[in-house]
């Protein structure tokens, strides 16, 4: 199986279509056509439902089109690693992230280091815990950083020097709005959303068994798309705080929970791992900062 036929096979499938695949591929439609006949042989099956205009992919595609994305993510690291090597005057970095205003810290890290190294590049992947070290793992991110204390058996870590404090979004018509500050028994039967990670690692620890009392309507991996229900009146959200726009013209507020929750971040990486000469350098700026 060869790269540049997975590469083939990502544009077919973005496509649909093996005419305009094959002028964005500038080779010829028969060409295109032959590479894919070959990889569907040499995996043994076929890869798209063909009609007379489009071709769609089937199962095996669906699954090929998965791996696929991986390979050639993976393939692209290695050979800007590669790049990087004789000359440290830039790179590129993958990072996945939690959602947390304390990414500030992050973000003046990489402010300073970008003038040091002018063409550094960037890349930010956002999402809980588990899909982030999922990626993590799977040597696609350098470095994550995530909200729930991480399994020291795999990784290193620094922590960020802040914490981020739990609470509730709502709609500043609602009545608890004239709360400063809300107990368990002000919203273990509101209907509430907040993500999955949240519920099993942070709400666990707060209300302990009374976890199954509250009243949880939805999940969302990103607060700022369930702020858009809080304010259409679906429910409220538990979030960190000043993840979202409260201000007077937002018509949403935030208010604490009592007993306070709060929540660490952390910066983690592979033990072991092998960095590019980038991700070194960047890596130590990153424990001189927070050292």
């Amino acid at each position: 199986m060869e790269i540049r036929v997975l590469r083939y096979f990502m544009e077919i499938a973005r496509e649909e279509n093996m005419t305009k695949a094959a002028k964005r591929l500038h080779i010829s439609q028969s060409a295109l056509s032959k590479e894919i006949k070959k990889l569907e042989e040499e995996l043994g099956h076929p890869l798209f439902i063909r009609t007379n205009k489009n071709m769609h992919l089937n199962d095996e595609g669906m699954l090929l089109r998965k791996r696929a994305g991986d390979i050639l993510e993976m393939v692209d690291k290695t050979v800007e690693e590669f790049s990087q090597l004789n000359s440290i005057t830039g790179g590129e970095i993958r990072i996945g992230c939690a959602e947390s205003v304390q990414i500030k810290y992050l973000a003046s890290v990489i402010k300073s280091f970008k003038k040091k190294y002018p063409n550094f590049i960037f890349h930010i992947f956002s999402g809980d815990t588990e899909p982030v070290t999922e990626r993590l793992d799977r040597g696609l991110l350098d470095m994550a950083v995530i909200v729930e204390p991480p399994n020291l058996s795999k990784y290193n870590y620094l922590h960020v020097p802040e914490s981020d404090k739990w609470g509730v979004i709502m709609r500043r018509d609602s009545p608890l709005a004239e709360k400063s500050e809300l107990t368990f028994d002000d919203i273990c039967e509101l209907p509430l959303f907040t993500s999955k990670q949240s519920i099993k690692v942070d709400f666990s620890r707060w209300c302990e068994e009374n976890i199954e009392r509250l009243n949880i309507i939805g999940t969302f991996n990103l607060a700022f798309n369930g702020s858009i229900f809080v304010k259409e009146g679906l429910g409220y959200l538990l979030t960190f705080e000043h993840l979202i726009d409260t201000s007077e013209k937002s018509g949403l507020c935030f208010r604490p929970i009592i007993p306070i929750l709060e929540t660490k971040m952390y910066i983690i990486w592979k033990k072991y791992q092998i960095f590019s000469p980038i991700a070194e350098l960047f890596l130590k700026e990153l424990k001189e900062e927070f050292k």
